[in-house]
């Protein structure tokens, strides 16, 4: 006859970690390992033909003295300033507008929301054929009285701005969903007191809606500053980082040292760079959120 054991497992604790340990495993093994890969191989000498071998930060160095990675970063951060308040406000605007009850607005739901759903590659080639010396936007010119065409994706000074139209572009309608759901729980009652109030029109959504919406304003510039930093597709599939560097990425960069010039232990150097700007947005995100909530 089986003993009862001199100790009693205390179930209600263990079985959430039980009910996590499948997730927690795939997580392991799919992000925490690799990770943790990445940031060994940064300090080693590793190809695809031999074990690292341990270099210590000279790959820090050469990233330092790199004048290829500083142009990526600046262009990175251009990219970030560029895109990321247009996509923080510009949505906003599109979720009061499509929030109107009026008869056939879910087609304008449909319509803004239409380009998330496309996919990147798809979109980069039909805006690729747009920005062509020939194309549709170079034709729309001509007929406004632009007698030279634009050279959109084959000039320094045009080709990331082109790239960043496409990013704006895509990412609208997704931005305007997070707004339009929180423009939704707002009690319709405080726009009708504010209204009493002689508060009304424009004034109601100074008033009301963006106090109201400060910690989805949060959401979506955090959100889209990290998307901002790992913008590949788009320059991939456009202008694959040039002309003369003008539109390539830090991730771009990553892609080419990685998979082009096999530098493994390179690429993950400046992932870890980039790993650290991320990280520092997320802690901007915290301390913003905070704020928020200790302030309404």
């Amino acid at each position: 006859m089986a003993q009862a054991l001199p100790f009693s497992l205390p179930s209600s604790k263990i079985t959430p970690y039980l009910f996590l340990l499948p997730a927690l495993g795939i997580l392991a093994l799919t992000v925490f390992w690799p990770v943790a890969q990445a940031f060994y191989l940064s300090f080693t000498d590793a190809d695809l033909r031999e074990m690292p071998r341990w270099v210590g930060l000279a790959n820090f160095r050469r990233l330092w003295a790199d004048p290829v990675f500083w142009q990526t970063l600046q262009n990175t951060l251009l990219f970030l300033v560029g895109v990321v308040p247009i996509l923080v406000m510009a949505p906003l605007g599109l979720a009061i507008l499509v929030n109107q009850k009026l008869k056939g607005m879910h087609w304008f739901r449909a319509f803004f929301y239409t380009p998330v759903v496309i996919s990147m590659v798809v979109a980069g080639i039909a805006w690729k054929f747009l920005y062509a010396e020939n194309g549709l936007i170079n034709q729309l010119l001509k007929l406004l009285g632009f007698h030279e065409a634009i050279p959109w994706l084959t000039s320094p000074n045009w080709a990331i701005f082109s790239v960043m139209v496409v990013t704006i572009w895509k990412g609208l309608g997704y931005y305007m969903v997070i707004y339009l759901a929180g423009l939704q729980s707002i009690p319709a009652e405080l726009y009708e007191a504010a209204t009493i109030d002689g508060s009304d029109g424009y004034r109601s959504h100074w008033d009301i809606t963006l106090p109201l919406m400060r910690p989805y304003l949060v959401l979506v510039g955090v959100i889209s500053a990290i998307s901002a930093t790992k913008v590949f597709e788009e320059v991939y599939i456009m202008t694959q980082g040039g002309p003369r560097n003008s539109s390539k990425t830090v991730v771009y960069y990553m892609y080419e040292q990685s998979f082009q010039n096999l530098e493994i232990s390179y690429a993950c150097t400046m992932g870890l760079v980039l790993f650290l700007i991320i990280l520092a947005l997320s802690i901007v995100n915290l301390k913003l959120s905070h704020s928020t909530n200790t302030h309404p």
